[in-house]
């Protein structure tokens, strides 16, 4: 390919692309780059031209990135991407010399290629925009700069180890086997070692070259945290109340050569960000909040309130961009030198260019200046987020001509709706930020007061979970009493506390039960519903899902809670005792109670269920478990913003399990498996609903009723009823609703979950999921079965309480062990002679019915953490089979039927249909898994103590 224009009239592009000429050359790579790396080979053989466009770099340079793992550089990235698809073998061959052709010319081709390899020696002008400063007292930097501009500051790490040992040369004999991670063009987790990264640095020439940006790397290479502190001035940070797990990524390793560097951004969350340089020189640019950057288009989705920012490269933006902005639309500008530290306030747009190899590490935190930008960050909706980084672009009123539908962006959901908010250089209508203001009250008044912010969707590239989110308020509530009110009004944006505060009084006052201290203000807990303890007391308000999820949730628990003490189950007394229930009505601005104890319909609600009203009697539990479980599956449908349900219990004693986790020994632990083996027989033993009739009066037309979403179309895939026992309807068509879009959700999980496996998950179930179910026909063609059970169906470390206890002896684990590897390592009893017993299992909103196997699987992995030994302790507790009908003998050689006859086969095809992402937890707990090349592997793995613990129990059973 030529370099420049040609001089002669010659023009081999006509004929090389025939009716694709006609199509600009950006377009053509695009399509290019969705092509598989086989396709583009065969293709380039097609003409001279599709030879030029695919042998692009940038092109291969992508193809390497739809596989993750770990990434060795070969030299060139087409070289690279065929070694890793394993399209050719690694030799010492000598590969054929480029083709080179005349008379073609692609200016876009062109750019890039000029990118690729020119020099930014020119780049190192600094006018002096940004102010240094060699060290300031805390209290110069509050009153100053905290939360309001960025500043540079010099001298802070001069004492640091990591000045001097902090050079490639150093790091890559000390670290050269480590991994680690790099920056990345895809979903897909890219590492490399070190030494192999130094080699890639040194031949790449790439526009916009790989750098590590490892969050991890303290966790590869503990030792580099030695070698630098937090600076005094950032040392208060919010997050340092969460566990290390618990908390969002914070800290980064930084290494890149010339070239490289970070694009148009605002810091994840609003946090703030400090960025110290060990060596070489980055270029800096920065813009104020609501700014948006020319060359920038944020998109914010209506639904979630995820904001994606779609930017050039920074070395893209400083060359083709930069140098068309007039002065006073250019940024603040600066040249970052070693062993300067630059500090950027929330919500500041930044971009970053290495003028040089460069090593740097960067921490966000959350301190009192940003702390009440965090929380509203958090708060579910869209305008909000949209303001806060696109200023009044994102008003609606103010741009409405730039807010434009997208109906070609590049994400996976592409049934959201979407707005894309261009910079003012871009469109402009006279009204850039004159009248913004960059305050947590401006902003806040964007936020969707409608929506229940508690319980919302989150966005899917919040940083921080829910539930990690809410025990972050309950910590700094307790630990810092002196900023309670700036906790409050933290509360008040991400989880709208103030509205559940006033549910509270309600409550309190009509049962006539204490009210709340201080100290009980905010719900406790990590769940999605609040609850607030106030004396010795738990209230629960229900909210998640909806009005109709939380009246069922309610009435399945009061349903439950009646037919253990129908029963006298002996599981009342490790379960709370209840002390009252009903509904939170809001009219005219006060609250009332209605008291229901889960018969009938109550009066508030009757006008939204007047066929129920009718239709069963005030004995009955109208909204009961198989109710529930019958609307779940046609969708709930009914809503209402002015009600609530509400649960009043007995506070149980003890502290809730994931809390305490680290603090049991060995002994602790299977003490516990044990204890949950007899609690989870005596729940899957409990008498269900439809085997006492005048308990309750179940309505077979109900159950028969075929769920509203399933058209026409997919009628053939329902049961019909034939061969499916009554009892286990309901099951079985969930089964098959969850079978029906498997892939999809395994792919939108994604990582850790390997792609190959995904690939054959649909080829490893039963085709009919149904035979998953504890059902078997006879030599008379008659279909028998065993009931299914009541299942918790959500037994996690935080519905289980433990309580210390003194011992009289002071039992040591041993130092390591499977157990105590498995329990996040375990603390072997060292405070002294407390033991932990548990003593309650509580939330039993989701109660449920069906196969027993899956209350194992949340327990397992999430309270046992996959420990073989406590899985073991459980079973021998439990002792109740898993398959109480069919013979383990005695069916045919039949390959499927063979699959079924493993308990193992059955748990592991519930993991794949599950409605939560148990797979992720999965391969997170056995990571060697992530190579794994069959389910059949896995399977084994994680669930093959089912299968000897079903042979020994049959065999002892039978003698």
């Amino acid at each position: 390919m030529s370099l420049s224009p040609p001089s002669v009239t010659f023009d081999r592009r006509v004929d090389a692309l025939g009716d694709l000429r006609i199509l600009p050359d950006d377009t053509i790579c695009a399509i290019l780059d969705l092509l598989s790396p086989a396709d583009l080979g065969r293709l380039s053989c097609v003409s001279s031209v599709m030879y030029i466009f695919c042998n692009e770099e940038p092109l291969w340079m992508n193809k390497c990135f739809s596989i993750g793992g770990s990434l060795e550089y070969k030299g060139s990235w087409k070289k690279t991407a065929l070694s890793r698809h394993n399209l050719c073998k690694d030799s010492t061959e000598t590969y054929h010399k480029p083709l080179q052709f005349d008379g073609f010319f692609s200016f876009y081709l062109y750019k890039r290629w000029y990118r690729c390899h020119t020099s930014l020696t020119s780049f190192s002008l600094d006018t002096g925009d940004l102010e240094r400063i060699e060290d300031l007292s805390q209290d110069d930097f509050s009153l100053n700069y905290d939360g309001k501009k960025p500043i540079l500051l010099t001298g802070l790490a001069e004492t640091w180890p990591a000045r001097k040992k902090w050079t490639i040369e150093q790091l890559v004999k000390i670290y050269g086997d480590s991994f680690f991670r790099i920056s990345q063009k895809s979903p897909k987790k890219i590492m490399m070692k070190f030494k192999d990264y130094v080699s890639y640095m040194q031949a790449q020439h790439d526009e916009d070259p790989l750098y590590i940006f490892d969050d991890k790397f303290g966790e590869t290479a503990p030792s580099l945290l030695e070698d630098y502190e937090v600076p005094h001035l950032f040392k208060d940070d919010f997050f340092n109340l969460l566990s290390h797990e618990q908390r969002p990524p914070f800290r980064w390793l930084i290494i890149g050569p010339e070239r490289s560097g970070a694009s148009w951004h605002v810091d994840p969350g609003l946090t703030t960000a400090w960025n110290t340089l060990l060596c070489g020189r980055k270029r800096w640019a920065l813009y104020p909040p609501g700014r948006v950057p020319a060359g920038v288009t944020v998109h914010v989705n209506e639904v979630d309130g995820d904001v994606n920012i779609e930017s050039p490269t920074s070395l893209q933006w400083w060359l083709d961009i930069y140098p068309q902005l007039s002065d006073e639309d250019k940024p603040i500008e600066c040249t970052q030198l070693p062993g300067e530290t630059i500090y950027v306030p929330t919500g500041w747009w930044h971009c970053i260019l290495n003028l040089e190899t460069t090593v740097a590490v960067t921490q966000n935190y959350v301190n009192e200046s940003n702390f009440e930008f965090v929380c509203l960050d958090l708060a579910p909706g869209h305008c909000h987020k949209g303001v806060s980084r696109a200023g009044f672009l994102a008003v609606p009123g103010h741009q409405t001509e730039n807010a434009q539908s997208s109906d070609s962006l590049n994400h996976l959901d592409m049934t959201r709706k979407e707005k894309r908010l261009k910079s003012p250089t871009e469109f402009s209508d006279g009204t850039t930020n004159q009248c913004f203001s960059y305050d947590i009250e401006f902003l806040s008044q964007y936020l969707d007061e409608e929506r229940n912010h508690y319980c919302s969707v989150w966005s899917p590239n919040i940083y921080i979970g829910q539930r990690e989110m809410r025990e972050w308020l309950c910590k700094l509530w307790v630990a810092k009493p002196d900023i309670r009110e700036l906790i409050w009004k933290g509360a008040c944006l991400a989880i709208n506390v103030e509205k559940w505060r006033n549910c509270l009084h309600e409550v309190c006052l009509n049962h006539k039960l204490p009210a709340p201290s201080d100290d009980e203000k905010l719900p406790v807990g990590t769940g999605s519903n609040p609850v607030f303890v106030v004396s010795d007391n738990v209230v629960k308000i229900y909210a998640e899902g909806g009005f109709e999820s939380a009246l069922h949730c309610l009435g399945a628990e009061l349903e439950f809670y009646n037919l253990l003490q129908m029963y006298d189950s002996p599981l009342r007394e490790h379960v709370p005792e209840i002390i009252a229930s009903g509904f939170l009505v809001l009219e005219n601005g006060l609250h009332r109670t209605i008291p229901w104890d889960g018969r009938g319909v109550p009066g508030a609600i009757s006008e939204l269920y007047r066929d129920s009203s009718r239709e069963i009697s005030v004995d009955s539990f109208t909204f009961g478990v198989l109710r529930k479980m019958q609307t779940e599956l046609k969708g709930f449908d009914t809503s209402c913003k002015t009600i609530w349900p509400y649960l009043v219990t007995k506070r149980c004693k003890g502290d809730i399990f994931g809390k305490i986790r680290e603090k049991l020994s060995e002994e602790d632990a299977l003490n516990l498996a044990s204890f949950l083996g007899v609690q989870v027989r005596l729940l899957h033993q409990l008498p269900l609903p439809f085997e006492n009739k005048t308990h309750f009066d179940i309505n077979q037309t109900m159950l028969n009723k075929r769920p509203r979403e399933f058209d026409a179309e997919d009628s053939g895939d329902l049961v019909e009823g034939s061969h499916i026992p009554l009892e286990w309807k309901l099951v079985a068509d969930s089964l098959i609703a969850s079978r029906r879009n498997v892939r999809r959700r395994l792919e939108q999980w994604g990582d850790p979950i390997p792609a190959a496996l995904i690939e054959k998950a649909e080829e490893y179930l039963p085709n009919d999921v149904t035979d998953l179910l504890d059902i078997v026909k006879d030599d008379h063609g008659s279909y028998t079965s065993s009931s299914p059970s009541f299942i918790h169906s959500d037994i996690m470390d935080d519905n289980i309480l433990m309580k210390p206890v003194s011992s009289s002896c002071d039992k040591h684990a041993p130092e390591d062990g499977p157990v105590k590897n498995r329990l996040n390592s375990l603390s072997n009893g060292h405070g002294g002679n407390q033991k932990w017993i548990p003593t309650h299992i509580i939330d039993f909103s989701d109660v449920s019915i069906g196969d027993p196997l899956l209350d194992i699987i949340p327990l397992y992995l999430d309270v046992l953490r996959g420990g073989r030994p406590l899985l073991k302790k459980f079973l021998e507790s439990y002792a109740l089979p898993f398959s109480k009908v069919k013979d383990q003998d005695a069916l045919t050689n039949n390959f499927q039927e063979s699959k079924l006859k493993r308990i193992s086969y059955r748990a592991m095809c519930y993991c794949i249909l599950h409605d939560d992402n148990v797979l992720g937890a999965i391969f997170s707990l056995w990571e060697e898994l992530k190579a794994a090349t069959s389910w059949e592997a896995v399977e084994e793995t994680v669930w093959g103590e089912l299968n000897y613990y079903q042979k020994s129990l049959s065999k002892h059973l039978t003698d």
